[in-house]
Parts: structure tokens; sequence; C-alpha cells
């Protein structure tokens, strides 16, 4: 479990609609959760969220089960945390608790993303130059395989319209792969359209939520996302060593990974290696 999975015990809405976002939050009492902006203003949440009182709380209990239980403690809270981890963060984006896998970074679920395609020489990839690079790096790797990355350029270095992504996009196209708030310039992209582009291709549409995901709601099934991937790190304010991905439950039968694990199997606790 990583360690900082015990840490996003953060409350979410069970469902995300109007009243949500109307009502007057108590802004002395979130204030008082985050000691650091007792002693200065703090704008850098897009890199690393501020460690909550709660934060601290959760990861102090953490370190003490460890030390109590030992191994033990896998099973007797940290498996079951894990499982709320997905139902909440389900909830959050309006998917279901078994469309969510919790990983390790945006990194690694791009790659098991991308080697769950049977990409063939003369496959394309496509992304946007305001996106956080990892996602480019993942894309150019595939290269010696024969597999074309088109990233599409920004005019003003602040957004690329969705008819730029259309325009990329061809038959030939397999995974289209953008963010919902560009880290460069804050830009909100409609995201729905750039999906659409995708699907009108047969290419899969996977989104990097990291810079969004606790500050702008979204919901998968209206915006028909295939793939989300966000993590604590940022507006989540759960901090680094845990992010999760969604994945669309019928899209899920498609994928077969090459890049998996033990708890990829079905059976992880059967402990075989057939």
């Amino acid at each position: 479990m990583p360690l900082t999975a015990c840490a996003l015990r953060i409350q979410l809405p069970h469902t995300l609609n109007e009243d949500t976002f109307m009502t007057t939050p108590d802004w002395d009492s979130a204030r008082a959760q985050f000691p650091t902006l007792q002693k200065k203003i703090y704008l850098n949440s897009c890199s690393l969220g501020l460690l909550s009182r709660r934060s601290r709380d959760a990861l102090n209990k953490y370190m003490d089960l460890w030390e109590e239980k030992g191994a033990a403690a896998w099973y007797v809270e940290w498996f079951a945390e894990m499982e709320d981890l997905r139902e909440q963060f389900a909830r959050l984006i309006n998917a279901s608790a078994d469309e969510i896998a919790i990983m390790p970074s945006i990194s690694a679920s791009l790659a098991a993303i991308s080697s769950s395609i049977d990409l063939q020489e003369g496959d394309q990839l496509v992304t946007g130059e305001l996106d956080f690079p990892t996602v480019a790096y993942g894309f150019h790797a595939k290269a010696r395989s024969g597999v074309e990355t088109t990233v599409v350029r920004s005019d003003d270095r602040v957004m690329i319209s969705p008819e730029q992504f259309e325009q990329a996009i061809s038959e030939r196209t397999r995974l289209v792969a953008t963010s919902r708030v560009y880290f460069t310039s804050g830009y909100i992209q409609d995201i729905s359209t750039i999906c659409d582009a995708a699907h009108n291709a047969g290419a899969i549409a996977f989104v990097d939520d990291y810079q969004a995901t606790g500050q702008v709601p979204i919901d998968v099934q209206e915006v028909e996302v295939d793939v989300l991937v966000s993590g604590g790190l940022k507006w989540l304010l759960g901090g680094p060593g845990i992010t999760y991905m969604y994945v669309r439950r019928d899209l899920i039968p498609e994928l077969e990974p090459s890049i998996t694990g033990w708890f990829g199997h079905r059976d992880q606790f059967a402990i075989q290696s057939s």
C-alpha cells in the first residue's frame, strides 16, 4: 500500500450536483486544516498540495499500525482502506469502484494502457504540446516499433482548440491523450469534444486529469471518457505515491496489458506462477 494511500481519507461527495458547489464553504475551518497557511500564502498546489492536519494524522496512524501489526496490517486495515479509496474516487467522477485501479504514478498508468493496445507499424498516437511531457515521452518510446507520435502545436502557448485535435486525428490513430486542465496555462479544455473526435476515429480517449480533479468537477459518464488518470499529489491534497486510473467498464475486456504484476492477477492470493 503506498504510504499516502492512508493519508487520502478525504470526504468526497456521494453525488455531484449544483448544491455541492453552491454552498458557501467554511473558509476559516478549511484554512485551519493547513498549518502552512498560518505563515504564508500558498499558490503552488498545481505542483504539490499542502499537507493538512488530517493527512498528517492519517500518516501517523499508518506508521503506528505498521509498527504494531507488521505484515498483519495489510489484512487488519490496509486492503480495506484501498477499497474505500477506490469507492471514494469513483464517487468523485461518477464511476463505479470496479472501474478504478490504484496505481503508483501517471507514467505507470499510461504504460499499462499503451501496453494494452496492439500497436502496429504505422499506427498513430496523438497528444498536445501543452500537455505534461510524461505523455509524449511514453509515446515517443514506441517509435522503435514504427509507431508515429503526433504532438499538436499551440499557436499561443495557452490553448489548443478541439478543431486542431480533430485535424491531427486520422484513421491510423489508436490513442488520443491530453489534459483537461493544462499545467502550463490553467486552460480548461473542451474535453468532451476531443473525446468525441477520438471515438469517431475508433481511438481510445485518455484524459490526464491531475490538474483538474479536486477543483473542476467531471462526470465521466457524461463526457464519455475511456481512460482518466489523476492522483493525490495536487488538488486532492493526499501527497505523492498514489494515483487513480478509471477505465470505462465496457472497454476493460478489450485491454490486455503486457505491463502488469502481482495485483494484476484475478486471484492474487493464490500465489501461483501459472
